[in-house]
């Protein structure tokens, strides 16, 4: 049996299709066992990718946009949608019914860091007239970190990704008062990502058949039982606060059949990139999306 290497920037419910697909049997029924990692800072996914530790990666599109501001051709591609939302929630630290986004306006706000969470709250608060600029933006540190600091008492919302802010709530620390992929509505924002040498072989293409019935599969299947297959590689999560998290991220309409990523969402994560000034121009999707089908 084949080994393919997969590995993750995040790790985390949100990325329930390839977890799906790693966990269940969908790779071995290809000849293909799975062996999947995170990435480190001395282990990081383009590296890997280049020199073949790696054969794909759960990455994001927006991963590209800094090499092609500086005009690089792109050796690594985006091939399949993993989320066709923002996964992020806001949680305060009490029930807040009636929540407008100009709540956060002088107020101490953990904010995610990471350039493609942090582009898409600034863009979803100028959406709806509030300045992300008169926040009180605290940079706690990594995710583990942010949740910590939350819950010893730092700051009044926390913005973080299911399942962190349904276990907020779970062990009453904190409450949700926003979804950011509810505001936005479709964006290219998570994907699967190659080189084009190994797009071009008989793996990827296996992978691929293997990744679509996964996401079929899901797409089937209730929050429970997916949680029974991926519960394992989630250690820390309450089972039923997986459930719940899986079944936020089905209403939210965050999976698709259709695992090709879209030209609207693509347009959508162009308008957060720029609005935030992170790109000075609208690079063409094909620039760095490919799309790969058996012959």
């Amino acid at each position: 049996m084949a080994r393919i290497n997969i590995m993750a920037l995040r790790h985390s419910a949100f990325y329930a299709p390839l977890l799906l697909t790693v966990h269940g049997d969908y790779l071995t029924r290809r000849g293909l066992q799975p062996n999947y990692r995170l990435q480190t800072p001395e282990d990081p996914i383009d590296v890997a990718l280049r020199n073949g530790t790696a054969d794909l990666s759960q990455s994001a599109p927006a991963v590209s946009f800094a090499s092609l501001e500086r005009g690089e051709e792109q050796e690594l591609l985006h091939f399949a949608s993993i989320n066709d939302r923002d996964g992020f929630y806001l949680s305060a630290r009490e029930p807040m019914p009636d929540f407008r986004w100009k709540d956060l306006e002088g107020h101490e706000v953990l904010v995610d860091h990471l350039f493609q969470p942090m582009a898409t709250l600034r863009y979803v608060m100028h959406l709806n007239a509030a300045d992300f600029d008169r926040m009180k933006v605290i940079d706690a540190g990594n995710v583990e970190e942010m949740d910590a600091a939350f819950r010893s008492g730092r700051g009044e919302f926390v913005h973080q990704q299911g399942p962190a802010p349904q276990q907020l709530e779970a062990d009453g620390q904190g409450h949700i008062v926003a979804s950011i992929g509810e505001a936005l509505g479709p964006i290219a924002f998570s994907s699967l990502y190659a080189n084009r040498e190994w797009l071009q072989t008989d793996m990827a293409l296996d992978f691929l058949d293997a990744y679509r019935n996964a996401m079929t599969d899901l797409l089937d299947m209730t929050p429970q039982r997916i949680a029974r297959t991926i519960g394992p590689a989630l250690p820390g999560i309450d089972e039923s606060v997986l459930v719940r998290t899986l079944g936020d991220y089905k209403k939210l309409d965050t999976w698709k059949e259709d695992i090709s990523i879209k030209p609207e969402s693509y347009e959508n994560l162009l308008k957060v990139f720029l609005h935030s000034g992170l790109i000075t121009r609208e690079h063409p999707m094909d620039a760095l999306i490919t799309d790969i089908r058996r012959p």
